[in-house]
Order: structure tokens, then C-alpha cells, then sequence
């Protein structure tokens, strides 16, 4: 009787939404660098070198539900990173579009896709975000009040909610990750290093008195990773490096950088009220205000956590922040400025 042919094992994939963003793109490389060959990235454009790297491509949105059922073919881990970051609050419907429904729409389709694993990207504005210098972690209450004001990040805490709704079950995990404001080289899109060119472009007009933490996106991304091992379901882990003053973050750019730091200091209420007749005057001149208020008002809390559970749990390791800011700094100098500019 003929002996059967041994299956070859088909080896699952590990879909990442949105992997062509800051934080996606250094997960995708430390992938690559680590060996892995069972990588799909959904985006609306895939890069050579991913590709190159043996990186699957998926062209598509995680809002249409048709690409989000094809993209999860074959797929036993979700890293859900597709987002939109905009300070503005006229873009609430477009925000809400991208991180509540597509969530919803990945979350049902993942679920019934058989998908084991969901690592969700979120912000660590859902948890720490204070009117005073309270250090936070997980345990407190979401502060609902707060981010209510603000269109991103009251999309992202409903995107959480909609993701704890929508996948769960047996055998099922979710991990939700809240890094802080992510620094380092590589951010193509400025999308979260734009305050750092700002700096070094001397467009940050006065100092906010309010405070924030930075970590760096390349330790951020080795937590992503270790996540899907380690994390534990349904549970919630904040990713910094170091709180910091406004004072005393625009103190260490100016003294990696050489420029400037603002000196004007205003009261909080006079800057929020000055924020809002500026950008009321520009909107009257159908111009864009050069004073974001949403900005003011979030520069004016403070966004002090503790990373002491992911440290436990994860193995988080944030590298010395010193480190992260000059690699920024260096960064946006050659790749935004050309070479020596703002030097």
C-alpha cells in the first residue's frame, strides 16, 4: 500500500495594519532583522525594501470590509496600527472612520477569521492625561472628561472599547499597547516628531506649562513584538521613557541642537484664550491659524505615566532618552532640513 505524502505545513501569517507608519515600519524591520518570512502588510502602498525583505503586500483600508476578510486569509496574529493622527477636531469624522469602525470592521472579520492574536496600537492619552503632575499607570479610571475635548484621542479610547467588544472569546487575546509620544529616526511622515522640527525651526512661540513623556520608537516597537507572547488579555500597557516639563524638554533639544529654547512663558489661561481669537481670525480669512488651539490646551496637562508593568510583563526597555532626542534631532536635521540647517 502506498505510503501518504506528508502535508507541507503551511505557516500562518502575521497581518500588520498601517505597517508603513513610524511605529509600523520598525516593527516591520526588526521583524525582517529577526528572520521572520510569514510577514502581510496592509497599507495603501508597500515600500521596496519591505518588499525586498520578503514582505507580503496588501493594498487596502481597513475600512472596507471586503479587503479586511481578504487580508486576514491565513492569518493568526494582528498587529492593528492603521490610524490617522490630526490635532484638528474637524477631522473627528475621519478619525472615527479609521479607529472605531475600521476596528470594528478588523475586530468581526479577525474573530470569525480564526485569528488567535490582536496587538492593538493605541495612545497613552486614553489613560494619563492630568490637569497637575500625577504620575499614572493603568489602574486609574480612563480620564473621559479630559479627552472628551479632543477628537484623536477620544477615538482612540472608543477604538479600545470597540476592540474589547468585538474580539473576544475563547482562545482569543487582546493586547492593548498606549505608548506616549514616540521619538527617534525614521519618522517619514512626521507624524509624531513634527514638535521637534518645530523646535529646531523656531515655530514654538512661547514654553506651555504643562508636561509630557517620550520614549522611543524603536524600544516601543521590541514591546509591540514581545507583546504577542507575553501580554496578557484584555490587559492595557503604557510605554514611556521619561516625564518632562515642556521647561525641561525644549532645555535638552537646546542643548543637543544649538537653537533656542522659547523663553516667553504665559499663563494658562491667557494661552488658551489668545489660541482661540488667533485661530477664530484665521478661520474668519479662510486661512489656516499658526496656533493650533486643540495643541495649546494639550500642551498645557500633563501626560506623566509609569511604564513599570510593561517592564515586568513585557520586558520593556526604554534606552536613555538622551540617546532617542539626538537621534531625532539628527535625524530630522538630514532627512527635513538638509544637513545644516537651523545648525
Amino acid at each position: 500500500m502506498a505510503k501518504k505524502k506528508a502535508l507541507a505545513k503551511v505557516e500562518k501569517k502575521i497581518l500588520i495594519t498601517g505597517g508603513t507608519g513610524f511605529l509600523g515600519a520598525e516593527i516591520v524591520r526588526q521583524f525582517i532583522d529577526a528572520g521572520e518570512k510569514n510577514l502581510r502588510v496592509m497599507a495603501s502602498s508597500v515600500p521596496a525594501w519591505m518588499t525586498d525583505g520578503g514582505v507580503e503586500p496588501f493594498i487596502g483600508s481597513v475600512t472596507d470590509t471586503a479587503a479586511v476578510s481578504e487580508a486576514l486569509k491565513g492569518v493568526s496574529v494582528v498587529f492593528h496600527l492603521a490610524g490617522k493622527v490630526s490635532r484638528d477636531n474637524d477631522d473627528a469624522v475621519a478619525m472615527n472612520r479609521v479607529h472605531v469602525e475600521g476596528t470594528r470592521i478588523l475586530s468581526q472579520a479577525a474573530a470569525e477569521a480564526g485569528v488567535s492574536t490582536m496587538i492593538l496600537a493605541s495612545s497613552s492619552g486614553t489613560i494619563a492625561v492630568s490637569k497637575d503632575k500625577e504620575i499614572l499607570d493603568e489602574t486609574y479610571p480612563p480620564p473621559v472628561d479630559i479627552i472628551s475635548q479632543w477628537a484623536y484621542y477620544a477615538s482612540k479610547y472608543f477604538q479600545e472599547r470597540t476592540a474589547l467588544a468585538e474580539f473576544d472569546g475563547k482562545g482569543r487575546k487582546l493586547v492593548i499597547l498606549n505608548p506616549t509620544l514616540l521619538l527617534g529616526p525614521g519618522d517619514e511622515r512626521l507624524s509624531s516628531t513634527k514638535v521637534v522640527l518645530d523646535f529646531l525651526g523656531r515655530k514654538i512661540p512661547y514654553c506651555p506649562s504643562g508636561g509630557l513623556n517620550i520614549v522611543d520608537t524603536r524600544d516601543v516597537a521590541a514591546a509591540f513584538i514581545n507583546s504577542v507572547k507575553r501580554g496578557r488579555h484584555q490587559e492595557k500597557y503604557l510605554l514611556g521613557a521619561l516625564n518632562l516639563t515642556f521647561e525641561e524638554f525644549f532645555g535638552r533639544l537646546e542643548r543637543l541642537s544649538g537653537v533656542r529654547a522659547p523663553a516667553l512663558k504665559v499663563p494658562k489661561k491667557l494661552a488658551m484664550a489668545g489660541s482661540a481669537m488667533v485661530e477664530s481670525v484665521f478661520k474668519n480669512w479662510g486661512r489656516t491659524s499658526p496656533v493650533a488651539t486643540s495643541e495649546v490646551e494639550q500642551a498645557e496637562h500633563f501626560w506623566y505615566f509609569s511604564s513599570a508593568k510593561a517592564e515586568e510583563e513585557l520586558g520593556f526597555l526604554p534606552r536613555d532618552p538622551q540617546e532617542t532626542l539626538n537621534d531625532t534631532v539628527s535625524y530630522i536635521r538630514e532627512n527635513m532640513l538638509g544637513g545644516g540647517v537651523f545648525k
